[in-house]
């Protein structure tokens, strides 16, 4: 056996061993070519074609040498405890032993074509097929091709355009940085709010847990807002889906330079959108052009709990009872193990017949037994408690182990069915990510896959009355050369998958009498439209609180409106109790606040991210008396959440905003980086630093009352308080105060 990819995975960030590199090469890169043998391959031999301009063509051989790859982005995946860290260990592990050659330095108006032949011990020989590669280079000429874009700020001279003999891939230009100007936007970004200085990507990532340290992010955008504290503001919108690249002055600190991919033909196009104004103008008009958020029911802003081992009737109702209990209102519950994980349409242990067609059942199709004896009676009861309900989710049709009944009818049915994205060379696509590999991905580009998939989960919003859906992993697509219904090829279609997803789950939720709650980690522009989004997979640990507010305040910024995070982190380690409480006190003043745990395989000591057990395992009594306090002031809350809700559609002012969007000729803010708005009346200041027995906050221009004294204190300065367990810093609005105080006091 031997196999070279010359893509590889195509991992946005990390090489694989039986790949080239550089994938397109420029003139005069040298490209390093990498196969995976057989364990009983001795030799492996490139023969390497060069036809040149005048006709003649040379074939060389280039020994590979077997290769031990160092550590690489890959690798890092695979460090940490939880699931997903086993099942990208795991992924990394198979395929083979690593060889490797370097080819001569490419040359100009050559083409290079090659194929690897390898010996076995038995002296036996395989010879793969064969690969071309077309060189670009870069050049000021565009031949053709056309950059629109508005700005007095483009450096003419800045323009390049890289290309081969099959026309324009790529184009990159530079924007005029002025002094003082910070950037902030670019989706939801975990690693800073501030841009400037740093470098970065928009391509939809999968990155588990440390996604700040990675600068990695699901939910990335080609858009920004450029804020100065001397002037009118502007932003920018990369209008395309196709994978892009920021050097924010990081290279020279005057000049943004964008790099975009094209559609790799004769006559490429971009259309660069340069809005004026001031933030929320700046933001209004993005929304405008891409789609706004829609107003959901104000059960949303109550609290969510979860728990991925929460994977039994019994539990979840032992979980609410304990919340009842406790006096923790709860306004959701999100069920994460309830299907049996072949095809998420099914509870866990029913009967049913299989429908051979791959064609919906009915709620009446089912028997429940086991671990659901009676979903529909589980339900009924949690909504009598005032507690909906929201079922997981993943678009994929598991394909490992082998499927078998209903699932195996449904991969039949994806394929026969034309319902599968599908590879270059018309096979269906299988994952190849570490999660779910090789699984079946639905083609959710085009509508008669999204109601194929979707009439399927009919039945738990018509018969069971389930209030939403968790639409989770929508990070799946690899593949530049992917092929979508909807005539896009991966490179374009990639990062609009999850907006597919999410889209299609509030259908059907529409189409249900249903708001249309779901409940996203990934995204792209057109996100904004579509439901709830949540920051995704973190460990608990004051770096990832840190992570998640600047996610939160990003996120927004680019018009996501719900947005929430697993509160102290879902993975790994119990936080403790000090993190806890502060980052539940932080997320009482957030668009969503729910806590998660994630899957650890039933092992003791177990992981629930309740706040009971966190208090029973620390043995520190306060965490559930000041929990409880966190959840009811989050209860009076909510018609506030409600309201500002509102006001952000109609208005595009972030529910959860950072303080440019109100106060951008200030720069004593963006020494304050964590402080944010809720709403128009509430400045909120997490701790998030262990240890700390006063904190302080910057108070911007006007009057200020704290909510837990009623202290008047002046803007315009930095204030210390005091910060025990009960409290963090917030402050509302003085001319909102005698409303705030009705609501928080009741």
């Amino acid at each position: 056996m031997i196999r070279h990819r010359p893509y590889g995975s195509e991992h946005p960030y990390a090489a694989t061993p039986d790949q080239r590199t550089p994938t397109i090469p420029e003139i005069g890169q040298q490209v390093t070519l990498g196969v995976l043998a057989a364990a009983n391959v001795t030799a492996v031999t490139c023969l390497w074609t060069e036809q040149h301009p005048d006709g003649t063509t040379t074939t060389t051989e280039l020994p590979l040498s077997p290769h031990l790859p160092e550590a690489t982005a890959l690798a890092e995946h695979t460090g940490g405890d939880g699931h997903l860290a086993t099942a990208q260990a795991q992924s990394d592990q198979q395929g083979g032993h690593p060889w490797q050659v370097n080819s001569p330095p490419i040359g100009d108006h050559v083409r290079y074509s090659y194929r690897f032949r390898s010996v076995n011990e038995h002296g036996a020989t395989r010879q793969s097929r064969s690969h071309t590669i077309e060189p670009v280079q870069w050049s000021p000429q565009a031949l053709g091709s056309t950059l629109s874009i508005d700005t007095d700020r483009l450096i003419d001279d800045s323009i390049s355009w890289r290309r081969s003999v099959n026309g324009v891939d790529r184009v990159r230009f530079a924007l005029r940085l002025e002094p003082g100007e910070r950037v902030v936007g670019f989706g939801e970004r975990f690693d800073r709010l501030d841009q400037r200085g740093h470098a970065l990507d928009a391509v939809v990532f999968e990155q588990y847990k440390s996604q700040g340290a990675h600068g990695r992010t699901y939910l990335p955008m080609p858009f920004a807002h450029i804020i100065s504290d001397h002037g009118p503001g502007w932003g920018f919108h990369v209008r395309t889906s196709r994978r892009s690249w920021y050097d924010v002055g990081a290279s020279d600190p005057d000049r943004l330079i964008i790099e975009v991919e094209l559609a790799g033909t004769q006559a490429a196009q971009l259309n660069v959108a340069i809005y004026r104004g001031s933030p929320a103008e700046v933001l209004n008009t993005f929304l405008t052009e891409v789609g706004r958020p829609e107003e959901l029911p104000a059960w949303v802003f109550r609290l969510w709990a979860s728990g991925n081992e929460w994977n039994t009737q019994d539990l979840v109702m032992a979980r609410m009872d304990s919340h009842r209990q406790h006096d923790i209102p709860v306004g959701a519950v999100v069920i994460e193990a309830w299907s049996d994980e072949e095809g998420i349409t099914i509870f866990r242990d029913a009967t049913y017949a299989v429908n051979g067609d791959g064609k919906a059942h009915i709620g009446s199709d089912f028997t429940y037994h086991g671990a659901w004896p009676d979903p529909a009676a589980m339900i009924a009861e949690l909504h009598t408690r005032g507690i909906k309900v929201i079922l997981w989710q993943i678009p994929l049709q598991k394909m490992r182990p082998h499927p078998k009944g209903q699932a195996r009818a449904d991969a039949d049915a994806m394929i026969n069915n034309h319902h599968a994205v599908l590879e270059a060379d018309g096979r269906p696509y299988r994952n190849r990510g570490w999660w779910f590999p090789q699984a079946l991905m639905p083609d959710l580009s085009v509508q008669p896959t999204r109601d194929w998939w979707t009439e399927k989960r009919r039945y738990l919003l018509t018969d069971l009355d389930v209030d939403g859906f968790k639409t989770d992993g929508g990070e799946h697509a690899w593949g530049h050369d992917l092929q979508y219904a909807d005539g896009r090829r991966g490179d374009e279609g990639n990062n609009l998958f999850p907006v597919h997803y999410a889209r299609a789950f509030g259908d059907l939720l529409r189409s249900a009498g249903k708001a249309p709650v779901t409940f996203s980690r990934a995204g792209f522009t057109g996100t904004q439209a579509h439901g709830i989004v949540w920051a995704g997979d973190e460990n608990s640990t004051w770096e990832a609180f840190r992570s998640s507010i600047t996610a939160g305040l990003t996120a927004s910024a680019c018009g996501i409106l719900y947005w929430g995070w697993d509160l102290a982190g879902f993975s790994g380690p119990l936080p403790d109790p000090e993190l806890y409480l502060r980052a539940a006190a932080a997320a009482t003043f957030m668009p969503i606040m729910q806590y998660h745990s994630e899957f650890n395989h039933h092992r003791p000591p177990l992981r629930d991210r309740t706040p009971w057990h966190i208090q029973d395992t620390s043995g520190d009594n306060r965490v559930l008396p000041v929990f409880r306090q966190f959840s009811l002031l989050r209860e009076a809350l909510v018609p506030y959440l409600a309201g500002q809700a509102r006001r952000t559609i109609a208005t595009a002012r972030p529910l959860m905003r950072a303080l440019f969007f109100d106060h951008p000729d200030d720069p004593a803010i963006w020494e304050h980086a964590h402080q944010y708005l809720l709403g128009d009346d509430l400045i909120v200041n997490p701790v998030t630093a262990p240890g700390q027995a006063e904190w302080t906050t910057y108070l911007p221009a006007g009057q200020w009352v704290d909510i837990w004294t009623g202290e008047t204190i002046p803007g315009l300065a930095p204030h210390t308080r005091k910060v025990p367990i009960t409290e963090i810093p917030v402050y509302c609005r003085a001319d909102a105060w005698s409303r705030m105080v009705r609501r928080i006091s009741t």
